[in-house]
């Protein structure tokens, strides 16, 4: 799951930021509004955390200006203002949910998982490419009976090409949906993540699954021998 998260502290970005990843996600961190107002209108979210007082523009009008947009995608407001009227201000600006600081890792992460299920690219938690079976909660990939834990880049890379099976993803798409915005990816990442999961995927005895479309990209599929 990709998520922005826009808070001005970095005492408190960077600690949450590694938290997130270490479940498996992707987190584009920010400090400024101007910064994460660009990012909403040029990248596409499963989940917004917003910290609430941000120099410039405030996470409440970030909030209010991406609901006015059209955009709904889940959206956690972080912030020490704790008044009843606070809440329902928070909550009338577009927050889907509302976390008082200082945050408690177990009740973020809870509650990330129970907004990622409102994410429109929310389909359960495993996904399936026939008997190989990616466990979104535990990061572990299965076929069978055997059962192998994977790493954070593994399973982002899995991940993605499960949400998309069969199709052919170009070098480029990689690039731009499993690094940082912030974070370019030297000329010969994308080469080397495929090679590690090829070989991770060779243990479950599928490593010819993933296909390389030469001239074009990557492709995951199982062979039409077990398809249908």
């Amino acid at each position: 799951m990709r998520i922005l998260l826009v808070e001005d502290d970095p005492e408190q970005l960077e600690p949450l930021k590694t938290i997130l990843c270490h479940q498996g996600h992707l987190v584009d961190g920010v400090q400024e509004g101007e910064t994460a107002r660009w990012l909403l209108q040029e990248k596409t979210y499963d989940l917004v955390i917003l910290d609430w007082m941000l120099p410039g523009i405030s996470g409440l009008e970030l909030c209010r200006n991406y609901r006015q947009a059209g955009k709904g995608t889940p959206i956690l407001l972080l912030t020490a203002k704790d008044t009843t009227g606070d809440k329902v201000m928070g909550l009338d600006a577009g927050a889907d949910d509302y976390l008082i600081k200082p945050v408690e890792v177990m009740e973020l992460l809870a509650r990330v998982r129970a907004l990622s299920r409102r994410s429109p690219q929310w389909l359960g938690d495993q996904l399936r490419l026939n008997d190989l079976v990616l466990d979104l909660c535990s990061m572990t990939l299965q076929r069978g009976t055997k059962v192998i834990s994977l790493s954070t880049r593994e399973y982002q890379f899995l991940e993605f090409f499960l949400r998309h099976p069969g199709q052919v993803i170009r070098r480029e798409q990689l690039e731009l949906h499993l690094w940082e915005w912030d974070n370019q990816p030297e000329s010969n990442a994308v080469s080397t993540q495929i090679r590690r999961l090829r070989l991770r995927l060779g243990e479950l005895g599928c490593a010819e699954w993933l296909e390389t479309v030469y001239g074009t990209g990557y492709r995951l599929r199982a062979p039409s021998s077990l398809q249908g």
